[in-house]
């Protein structure tokens, strides 16, 4: 990873709210830390090896940083126990983490060797944005819910992701000041492609994007210098993309 402050750059997106995240109390006493953290470390490692690499995703970069990012640590005190399990998790906000499966084939899918800088829309929790960092070089993701891409970029900020930048806004025209990406990663569902995230593509780029309504398509996208190819990959089902995104762009129908 390359070394900057996150920053956090908030667009106007009406009254600010605060991220409330309650914690599950309990009279036992805690474990020691040295023993929840291996405890972690072995389901991580199982994770990895039953759910991922079990099912075909075999790129060693996206292996290893799945095996070192903590999921754990993305999501809230009370779900925490279940952080390594094979289905997504809330996070807020009406938000989830994506199941551990998913967030690896979607960054297969970017088919990254190192030195990129990609563009994620749709922060959550900060995940897959600490994912990508593992690989890339930058990271440039952004979060319509105000609260956690705040909470996100603290996260991101406090265990050392400072290639990791984060704005608060609409991400259906992507980030045009830091284009062409060599990879776009979406983790909501629009019910068409963003022409916008097309655009803001390297030739040869990838864009890796659910798309549909209620049930999605996961596609990989590859920018040509004619246009773009497009191929389907699994069916999905991720949370709708807020803001533009629910409205239809001129021309273009509903996948």
């Amino acid at each position: 990873m390359r070394y900057r402050p996150v920053q956090v750059i908030v667009f106007a997106l009406g009254a600010a709210c605060l991220l409330a995240v309650s914690c599950a109390s309990s009279s036992e006493e805690a474990p020691p830390a040295t023993e929840t953290a291996d405890a972690f470390a072995q389901a991580r490692a199982a994770m990895v090896d039953r759910q991922i690499d079990a099912r075909g995703v075999s790129d060693p970069l996206v292996l290893e940083a799945m095996r070192r990012v903590e999921r754990h640590l993305f999501v809230p005190d009370e779900v925490r126990d279940a952080a390594y399990n094979d289905h997504p998790l809330p996070i807020g906000h009406g938000q989830t983490i994506s199941q551990p499966y998913i967030v690896a084939l979607m960054t297969d899918l970017a088919e990254l060797s190192g030195g990129e800088t990609v563009l994620e829309i749709g922060t959550g929790s900060g995940y897959q944005a600490a994912i990508l960092a593992e690989i890339v070089d930058d990271v440039y993701t952004i979060e319509i819910v105000e609260p956690l891409a705040v909470s996100a970029a603290e996260r991101l900020e406090r265990l050392g992701y400072e290639n990791v930048h984060v704005r608060a806004g609409d991400g259906y025209r992507g980030w045009p000041e830091h284009a062409p990406f060599d990879a776009i990663v979406v983790t909501a569902a629009p019910g068409h492609v963003p022409q916008p995230l097309v655009e803001q593509l390297k030739v040869g780029g990838r864009l890796v994007i659910p798309v549909g309504e209620r049930y999605q398509e996961l596609l990989q996208i590859v920018k040509t210098p004619d246009g773009a190819t497009e191929r389907d990959v699994i069916p999905v089902r991720f949370v709708p993309m807020t803001g533009e995104a629910q409205e239809k762009e001129p021309g273009r129908g509903e996948r």
